[in-house]
């Protein structure tokens, strides 16, 4: 059976620490970009600069997530869809954002209101996390911890565009769960640098 290591109770307390500190100073920091990014959202097609959406956390505990949207603004009026590279709801600087992650940004957000940590299981949406435990019942253990802005699946596999692909990347978040450190956070978020950095974000 899975069995989910917890980190050592000071490991998990300076990481909440750090998550808080590290959240906050990328905020102020960015500040200029994410203004810069606030504006070009705005000016490139109608709807709200920041797109909410409603997620599952820790203890399966629902939560809205916060993105710079990257689509149209009717791009789910018939219901939620999977996006895709060729995605053509993605609006020309939304795809641009996504390449580079930057559309991820406003969760340090999250990170502070205490819904997000910096590493751990991707969140899903509620519909989707209900078709995973029809076929994989064991998803229920990455809702133990709080999901992450980044994490081993999202390094490992990428983003998924289907159920299935969501059960495929869940190895890696079973991985994390299994050998759990701020060892194994930190050399997440180094591998997290690099697809940033080559635009290979989405």
């Amino acid at each position: 059976p899975l069995t989910p290591v917890p980190m050592p109770v000071w490991q998990q307390q300076l990481k909440w620490l750090s998550d808080k500190l590290m959240a906050f100073t990328g905020l102020v920091l960015l500040s200029p970009l994410l203004i810069f990014l606030a504006l070009r959202v705005k000016a490139e097609s109608p709807g709200p600069i920041i797109y909410k959406q409603e997620r599952v956390g820790k203890q399966g505990k629902p939560f809205i997530m916060y993105k710079f949207r990257t689509m149209y603004e009717e791009a789910e009026a018939n219901g939620p869809q999977l996006s895709s590279l060729d995605d053509n709801r993605i609006t020309p600087f939304g795809r641009f954002m996504r390449k580079y992650r930057l559309d991820e940004l406003p969760q340090f957000i999250n990170v502070l209101k205490g819904d997000m940590s910096l590493v751990g299981p991707r969140p899903e949406r509620p519909c989707y996390v209900a078709q995973i435990l029809e076929k994989a019942p064991h998803y229920y253990l990455v809702q133990q911890v709080l999901p992450g802005i980044t994490s081993w699946g999202m390094v490992k596999y990428g983003y998924a565009n289907s159920v299935e692909q969501m059960i495929q990347r869940l190895e890696y978040d079973m991985l994390y769960l299994e050998n759990q450190s701020l060892l194994l956070d930190c050399k997440i978020l180094l591998f997290t640098i690099k697809p940033l950095i080559s635009g290979k974000g989405m």
